[in-house]
């Protein structure tokens, strides 16, 4: 294990460990748009994880969603979700995490993200596989598209958009077997990952929200690309993950709507 895998899955499960034990507590919550909020929890995190990360690597660039850390012009580029599930999270809804990315030259290398409601730890390096809690991991075998069991989501923004992925939402649902939408698009890339789910799509995301995910389907067997079926970015906005034996009917469907 690289240290700076060591230093990622430290610092996710001491954020994941801050989060429960304030979870039950009031939490100051503010308003980045109007259905997009952040808590003192994501920002008390963000520290945690931008300082423990600094104390390693001072010169690293970091990129994190509440604007913690800094950029120093480096090759590597730390890129952090201090809490995936913010609205869950002031809900009480017990499904949110902590994803923890690592870029280097453009290509992520590490990523780990840590659900502490279950105590599921999935992370995966570039050429080395994808883990559940230490254990190897990957995708589905589902090949037929009406067996498929789908997860997606609605970004802040889906009262506005003109592309909010409601059309796409209404033709997915009448071919496969089932969608869930659970508010956390890092679980749910783990989830591709580990075979709980087929497939996942979602429209505007941005990159701390999929970089771990990203690199963690991919290294569990699975596909990631944009809705054509194109090279995937993580600082573009569609993303379509899957096990790959479903990623054309899905692409057919999304380019579609």
């Amino acid at each position: 294990m690289s240290s700076c895998l060591e230093v990622a899955i430290e610092s996710a499960r001491e954020a994941g460990n801050l989060q429960i034990s304030r979870l039950s507590q009031s939490h100051q919550i503010e308003y980045k748009g109007e259905i997009d909020l952040v808590t003192d929890v994501d920002r008390a995190c963000e520290d945690l994880i931008a300082q423990k990360i600094t104390g390693h690597f001072p010169d690293h660039d970091i990129l994190a969603e509440e604007g913690g850390g800094g950029r120093k012009n480096s090759e590597y580029k730390w890129i952090i979700d201090p809490l995936d599930g913010t609205t869950n999270y002031a809900h009480g809804y017990p499904l949110f995490c902590v994803s923890i990315a690592l870029e280097f030259k453009g290509e992520i290398i590490v990523g780990v993200v840590f659900d502490p409601n279950r105590n599921e730890l999935f992370h995966a390096e570039k050429g080395k596989g994808s883990f559940l809690n230490g254990k190897k991991i990957s995708v589905s075998q589902t090949a037929e598209l009406n067996k498929t069991l789908a997860a997606t989501g609605f970004a802040y923004n889906v009262k506005k958009a003109k592309r909010n992925n409601l059309n796409h939402f209404r033709h997915m649902i009448m071919a496969v077997q089932g969608i869930r939408r659970d508010g956390v698009a890092a679980i749910d890339l783990c989830y591709v990952a580990c075979g709980r789910f087929d497939g996942f799509w979602e429209l505007n995301l941005f990159p701390w929200d999929i970089a771990a995910g990203f690199l963690i389907v991919c290294e569990a067997g699975g596909k990631v690309t944009n809705f054509s079926g194109n090279p995937f970015s993580i600082y573009e906005k569609e993303t379509l993950a899957s096990n790959g034996l479903i990623h054309d009917a899905f692409s057919k469907i999304l380019c579609n709507p």
